[in-house]
């Protein structure tokens, strides 16, 4: 995200998950904040992550998505299909890292598989 505001919203809810763990109310609330800059800022993926997110944690009262496989998959590939084994503490972590950025290639095809694990999952629950 290119808004410092949003920057600085990412990093405190990153403090927060570190210091605190999955405090669902006040979590759910920042990435509800947070899901208008990314609206703003013309990126659909990016604001669908976000809602999925924040849905699946009301839904779970967890994060439930492991952290996508780093193996390199095909340019034609869509999706990864492996999981880094992660508490769920650690994968939104990382989920909120990759959305500091999304001009990093990579990031952005984790954000799609992080999209796809959370549509995946709430269609199987």
């Amino acid at each position: 995200m290119k808004n410092p505001k949003a920057q600085k919203l990412i990093d405190k809810i990153q403090r927060d998950l570190m210091r605190n763990g999955l405090v669902i109310n006040t979590l759910v609330d920042d990435l509800k904040q947070l899901r208008p800059f990314a609206i703003e800022e013309e990126n659909p993926l990016l604001a669908k992550v976000i809602r999925l997110t924040f849905e699946h944690i009301e839904s779970t009262n967890s994060f439930e998505i492991a952290i996508p496989d780093d193996e390199p998959i095909d340019e034609n590939e869509e999706e990864a299909t492996a999981a880094i084994e992660s508490t769920p503490q650690e994968s939104l972590d990382y989920l909120l890292s990759l959305m500091h950025d999304t001009s990093i290639k990579n990031n952005v095809i984790d954000l799609r598989e992080y999209s796809r694990a959370l549509t995946e999952y709430a269609e199987d629950n």
